[in-house]
């Protein structure tokens, strides 16, 4: 994906000039005192939980970052207005103007974070019933994040296949009918279901699932590995790794935000 910045916490100036137009306008002072945080600040002091996974507690306030309560309570906020999948909806359009999607087929796999228990999580049938949680993920054929979904990990991955599916937005960008199916769905057995199987040509996609019971060597892996890589890309991001959230929604706005910095590289690419 190229090389990160040594900081990768430092919110860029054509990231900025993307996410800014997306916040909702602050609301009233309810107690004077210090001056509001900047957003760009808060920020910044988000990515630096995301990627280091440092607790709230501890981020380093000499960095100009504000109270870990400051960003926590910024990336909350930003996540009801709904700012990281208007964000991830921007950069996919920028993508398929450049022609860089890939509707050809979609690819699905989840991932098992452990963590505390609590909303969506669930006991983990891959790390002896611990509670854990499941981040599922669905991309396109070069492997750009189109959905990404949080789950208990006791959840089993075929009931994710339509929610995954539906999550994906409608992106525009070029000549014609918007779009956001694509034309072949590749899955491993864990998705070896006749009936989600029948759903998924319904709407107009090609299921491509390896059977159970078959031989090794379907010649999926060949497609799939898109996905797995996504999927290690997330965990790079160390608050991801390991689901230290007690409030689901945290968590997912975290996951959220990730999409879109993936994402986002693609489209630096472009340039």
């Amino acid at each position: 994906m190229g090389k990160r910045e040594s900081r990768p916490w430092i919110v860029s100036d054509e990231l900025w000039s993307l996410i800014e137009p997306l916040l909702p306008e602050p609301g009233p002072k309810l107690v004077e005192g210090r001056p509001r945080v900047p957003d760009r600040q808060a920020l910044c002091g988000i990515l630096f939980v995301l990627h280091t996974g440092i607790q709230w507690e501890y981020l380093p306030q000499e960095l100009g970052f504000g109270s870990g309560m400051t960003c926590w309570r910024r990336l909350a906020a930003w996540n009801e207005a709904g700012v990281w999948d208007e964000l991830h909806l921007v950069l996919l359009k920028k993508l398929r103007v450049a022609k860089k999607l890939d509707w050809s087929r979609a690819v699905i796999d989840s991932s098992h974070p452990g963590g505390p228990a609590g909303p969506k999580s669930g006991p983990s049938p891959v790390d002896r019933a611990r509670p854990g949680s499941k981040h599922h993920v669905l991309t396109d054929g070069q492997g750009i994040p189109l959905a990404v979904s949080l789950t208990g990990g006791n959840r089993n991955d075929v009931t994710q296949l339509l929610p995954l599916l539906d999550k994906v937005p409608t992106v525009a960008g070029v000549v014609g009918r918007p779009r956001r199916r694509p034309d072949a769905l590749l899955a491993d057995r864990g998705y070896d279901h006749d009936k989600y199987r029948r759903l998924v040509r319904a709407r107009g996609i090609t299921p491509v699932i390896a059977e159970r019971g078959q031989e090794h060597g379907s010649g999926l892996g060949v497609f799939r590995w898109v996905v797995e890589r996504t999927i290690a890309w997330l965990h790079g991001f160390r608050r991801l790794r390991i689901r230290w959230e007690r409030r689901d929604d945290i968590h997912e706005a975290f996951l959220g935000l990730a999409t879109c910095l993936i994402t986002h590289r693609h489209v630096q690419r472009l340039c």
